[in-house]
C-alpha cells in the first residue's frame, strides 16, 4: 500500500475477515503488510522467484530497480520503468532478468528465440489501431472519454486505454521493443492489425518473416512470463484454424496520430527525455478524462513539453538535466525530470 495511513484500516479489514473465515481455528492466515511510500520496493525485494511489476506510469521505477538488484527474474508490464530509467535499467539487469508482459513484447521474444541478433532486418509491433482507426485528425478534434475509452479488441485500465486511443501506448511500446532486444529505433516499426491476433513479427535478413499469433488474451503472455521460458499448458485458447477468418495489415497514419513519431524521436535522444514525455502524457491524460483538455490537445501539449525540455540548456531554463548531461544518467535525474515535465503539462494544460 502506498497510503500508510490507510494501512490500519485495512488491517482491521483483513482481521475481520479472516475470524470469518476460521482464524482462530488456525484454518486461515493474514498476509503481511507493507505500507508507505517505499512498500512496492519492499514487496519487490522479498525472496521469490518472479516478481511482475504491473505498477502504472514511472511510479514503478524504484520497484523494477529493487528487483533487479534482488536478483529476481522480473516480470515486466510496468513498461514506463523501463522507457523513463532507459540506460540505467539496461544496465542493473543482468542478461534474460526482464521478461517482457506486452502481448506485443512477449510476441518478439518468442520469435527471436534462439535467433542470432545479426540475422533481425526489423521488427514489427502491431497496433490495433484503437477505436479511432480510419480517422482523419480532424475527425479527431470533438472525440469523446467515452469513445476513447471504447477499445475495440481489449479491456485494459483508463490510461492505457486512452493511451491506445492516441497511439502514444504504441509510441512508448517501439521504445521499449528498442530497449529490450537492443535493436536501433529505426528498425522497429508499427504496423496496424485491427484482429489483435498476430501480436508482433521478426522479419529477417533473408526475407523471412516470423510472427505469433494468438487470440487477443492477456492470461498467455501473463503466463509465459511467469513460467520463461516454459509454457504453461492451457494457459489461454488457441486460434480456430478451422474457422475462416481474415487478418488485415494496414501502414499507421502519422498525420492524424503523430504520437509515435514523438515517442520514437524521445527514444533516440535518450536521458532524461523520455521521462519528460511519459510524465506530461500522464497529466494530459488525466486532464483528458477530466474534460479540460481535448483529445488532440493530449499529444499536442506532451510535443510542446518535450521541445521545451530539448530547448534548454543541461541545467539551466527547466532546470533539470536533460540529454546532453556529460555524466552517467542517476535515478534522481530521472525524477527530477519526471517533476518538471508534470508541472510543466500542468501548467498549460491550466492555459489551455
Amino acid at each position: 500500500m502506498s497510503r500508510a495511513t490507510a494501512a490500519q484500516d485495512v488491517q482491521l479489514a483483513l482481521y475481520a475477515e479472516a475470524q470469518r473465515r476460521g482464524w482462530a481455528e488456525g484454518e486461515t492466515s493474514l498476509p503481511r503488510l507493507l505500507a508507505g511510500p517505499r512498500a512496492a520496493e519492499q514487496v519487490a525485494g522479498l525472496q521469490c522467484d518472479v516478481v511482475l511489476n504491473a505498477i502504472t506510469g514511472a511510479a514503478g521505477l524504484r520497484a523494477t530497480l529493487a528487483v533487479l538488484d534482488s536478483g529476481r527474474t522480473l516480470a515486466l508490464a510496468n513498461k514506463e520503468s523501463l522507457i523513463v530509467g532507459g540506460d540505467i535499467v539496461r544496465a542493473r539487469a543482468r542478461p534474460g532478468q526482464i521478461v517482457p508482459v506486452d502481448s506485443e513484447h512477449s510476441a518478439l521474444a518468442q520469435a527471436l528465440r534462439g535467433e542470432d541478433p545479426g540475422d533481425v532486418r526489423r521488427l514489427l509491433v502491431t497496433a490495433s489501431g484503437g477505436p479511432f482507426r480510419g480517422r482523419t485528425r480532424a475527425e479527431l478534434a470533438d472525440v469523446t472519454v467515452d469513445q476513447a475509452m471504447a477499445h475495440p479488441t481489449w479491456d485494459m485500465g483508463p490510461v492505457i486505454t486512452i493511451n491506445s486511443a492516441t497511439l502514444v501506448n504504441k509510441g512508448l511500446e517501439v521504445i521499449e521493443a528498442h530497449l529490450l532486444f537492443d535493436i536501433p529505433l529505426d528498425r522497429v516499426e508499427v504496423v496496424v492489425h485491427p484482429q489483435s491476433i498476430v501480436h508482433s513479427m521478426v522479419e529477417f535478413v533473408d526475407g523471412s518473416t516470423m510472427a505469433q499469433a494468438s487470440p487477443p488474451d492477456m492470461r498467455l503472455p501473463i503466463a509465459l512470463a511467469l513460467s520463461w521460458p516454459q509454457r504453461v499448458p492451457g494457459a489461454a485458447a488457441s486460434c480456430d484454424w478451422a474457422t475462416p477468418g481474415r487478418w488485415d495489415f494496414e501502414p499507421l497514419d502519422d498525420h492524424a496520430f503523430p504520437a509515435v513519431a514523438l515517442c520514437r524521436r524521445a527514444g533516440a535522444q535518450g536521458g532524461t527525455v523520455p521521462a519528460v514525455l511519459n510524465a506530461a502524457n500522464e497529466v494530459c491524460v488525466d486532464a483528458f478524462r477530466a474534460g479540460t483538455l481535448p483529445f488532440l490537445g493530449i499529444v499536442d501539449t506532451v510535443g510542446r513539453v518535450v521541445e521545451e525540455h530539448l530547448d534548454a540548456p543541461i541545467t539551466g531554463g527547466d532546470g533539470v538535466l536533460s540529454k546532453r548531461t556529460p555524466h552517467g544518467l542517476t535515478v534522481d535525474d530521472v525524477l527530477a525530470a519526471d517533476g518538471w515535465a508534470r508541472g510543466r503539462a500542468a501548467a498549460l494544460v491550466g492555459a489551455h
